[in-house]
């Protein structure tokens, strides 16, 4: 029989993409790291939470998450 291949898993968009149950690609909002102190507190908020992912970057996750 022949040897079956396995494809890997992109290690950069694992550690930064999240993927629901139904298969749709989350990803943070930008800009929460610097300068937090100066920011509204509901800025923060509203940047705390996750952003799906647009349907043409979504087609590219995968090829790079095969498994997700």
């Amino acid at each position: 029989m022949a040897k079956k291949y396995k494809m890997k898993t992109h290690s950069g968009a694992k550690a930064r993409i999240y993927v629901t149950g139904s298969g749709k690609f989350l990803r943070r909002k930008i800009g929460i790291n610097n300068f937090r102190r100066k920011k509204r507190g509901e800025t923060l908020r509203d940047i705390s939470g996750k952003l799906s992912v647009a349907k043409g970057d979504a087609q590219r996750l995968k090829k790079l998450m095969p498994y997700a």
